[in-house]
């Protein structure tokens, strides 16, 4: 009898999913109203989805860095909102 394997289930969502997940934490920690033992699980779960956002931006940053480079020299161009004033 051949045994079903299943895929390993991903415990990291993905990237926006997981900020939704990180308000939704915060949103009901913010009310008091959860057990220390509800408020622990759920900053542990926190913790874990803000180590999984940063690793994904890591790892972002690093194919923009590599998609970036021309001639073999990084061409990188700083993100910067307040550069151009009017």
């Amino acid at each position: 009898m051949a045994t079903k394997k299943s895929e390993p289930k991903s415990e990291f969502p993905d990237f926006e999913s997981a900020l939704d997940e990180l308000e939704q934490l915060v949103e009901r920690m913010e009310k008091g109203e959860l057990t220390l033992e509800e408020s622990l699980k759920d900053f542990e779960r926190g913790i874990e989805l803000t180590r999984g956002c940063h690793q994904a931006l890591k790892e972002a940053e690093q194919k923009v860095q590599m998609l970036s480079e021309k001639g073999g020299q990084q061409t990188l161009i700083p993100f910067d909102d307040e550069t151009e004033e009017d």
